[in-house]
């Protein structure tokens, strides 16, 4: 082989050779422009959701919030039933005291006076069986309202990576289409 010849095949081989890595470095360049516009679209679902569940989270609270005063309103309303319940049997108890020395013990106004008694003490105990149920519903809420501000609290830091990572892979988009 001579020296032109041998001349002549590497520099078209070099050639070819620089030829091959343009074109590879161009392709690289597209394909992390679609990669950058792919993770927008994915970083734009994400934080989408995240707000969606941040907002959801919030009606969440809420309703425990309302469920909470719900529940301290109906306590309340218990305990003023309570309280009128036991005076009720204490006035009963007197006009049964009085109704055994005027008619005896056994008669007709003796045993409805009984009954009467016998009936606000199971409204008392019903009374104290709904305060201890809105009670349990009260602790049951504030467990939930504390879980709900706990994801709420995750779900923000979430949207806020989300819009993060967007900024980031549009910041990547723009240095990729200059060529930077």
């Amino acid at each position: 082989m001579d020296a032109k010849k041998i001349l002549r095949r590497s520099l078209t081989g070099l050639t070819l050779a620089g030829l091959f890595c343009a074109g590879a470095w161009a392709q690289s360049g597209s394909s992390d422009l679609q990669q950058d516009n792919k993770d927008i679209r994915h970083d734009r679902r994400d934080l989408r959701r995240d707000r969606r569940d941040i907002r959801s989270d919030r009606r969440d609270i809420y309703s425990d919030r309302r469920d909470i005063g719900n529940d301290r309103r109906d306590i309340n309303r218990d305990a003023r039933d309570i309280r009128n319940d036991r005076r009720d049997i204490a006035q009963d108890q007197q006009k049964l005291q009085q109704d055994i020395r005027t008619y005896g013990a056994n008669s007709w106004q003796v045993k409805r006076d009984r009954a009467d008694i016998l009936a606000d003490r199971r409204d008392v105990r019903r009374d104290w069986n709904d305060v201890n149920s809105d009670r349990r519903d009260i602790r049951n809420d504030r467990r939930d309202l504390s879980d709900d501000r706990k994801d709420m609290a995750r779900d923000k830091k979430d949207a806020n990576s989300d819009a993060r990572d967007l900024r980031h892979d549009r910041r990547d988009r723009r240095r990729d289409r200059r060529g930077l």
